[in-house]
């Protein structure tokens, strides 16, 4: 069997303070390190031989990643990075308080922007100092987003998977990705074949590796959060 280790990065700046963070290059708090060197932890605990961590472009899970493979004495694994795995562009929203926001636009509203499976917020404007379009670690990207629903960060996340992770995979490599709720959420929308309507219930915890066992044909047959204190409501397995 080939194992995948899902890790959404420990507690970011942002996190803590309550703000739509997307695709913004916010760093880890001190809880954060903690959270991603008790991830290493937990992954030594597992047993799971692993053989390459995948990550995103931004920093909190870079270093969630690099902390979790030192304390598990696995800082020499091969890295591979991709924009593909950047958390959900928030559009407009990035950077903004939510409480704030639910509180101007209200929360029926908010709540549908967040956690509606197709409804993007409004796309960020090209003036923000949020426009990501400078900056040089997506140089050659074309058609960077200026919104995502969850709908079209899957979209975008497909294509990676299927031309770097898969074949992984495949070749019976244990893997982990350390990425973000969102981009991990789409995975598991996609590996558990996760319903629309029932994907708004699914939460990826962070610094909390989500340990999936797949058969051969790369179809779920266990799941199971590392940190049994702190697991999420996990999909069915499909069948």
């Amino acid at each position: 069997m080939t194992f995948l280790a899902l890790l959404r990065h420990g507690q970011s700046q942002w996190n803590l303070e309550n703000r739509f963070t997307g695709w913004v290059d916010v760093d880890l708090t001190a809880k954060g390190e903690a959270e991603a060197r008790q991830a290493g932890a937990f992954l030594t605990q597992s047993g799971v031989a692993f053989d390459k961590l995948f990550t995103s472009l931004q920093t909190r899970a870079i270093r969630t990643g690099n902390l979790a493979l030192e304390n598990a004495g696995l800082a020499w694994l091969p890295v591979e990075r991709s924009w593909r795995l950047n958390e959900r562009h928030y559009g407009a929203l990035t950077g903004l308080d939510k409480a704030e926001t639910a509180a101007k636009h209200g929360e029926d509203q908010v709540k549908v922007w967040r956690r509606s499976y197709d409804t993007p917020p409004p796309p960020l404007d090209a003036s923000s100092e949020h426009d990501f379009s400078k900056d040089r670690r997506y140089a050659g990207v074309k058609d960077l987003p200026r919104t995502e629903s969850l709908k079209l960060t899957l979209e975008r996340v497909l294509p990676y998977w299927n031309d770097a992770i898969v074949p992984d995979l495949r070749a019976g490599k244990n893997l982990i990705i350390a990425a973000h709720g969102n981009s991990l959420r789409a995975i598991v929308k996609h590996l558990f074949a996760v319903p629309d309507d029932q994907i708004v219930h699914v939460e990826m915890p962070t610094g909390n590796p989500l340990l999936i066992e797949l058969d051969a044909g790369l179809k779920p047959i266990a799941a199971r959060y590392l940190d049994d204190a702190r697991a999420q409501k996990l999909p069915p397995m499909p069948r």
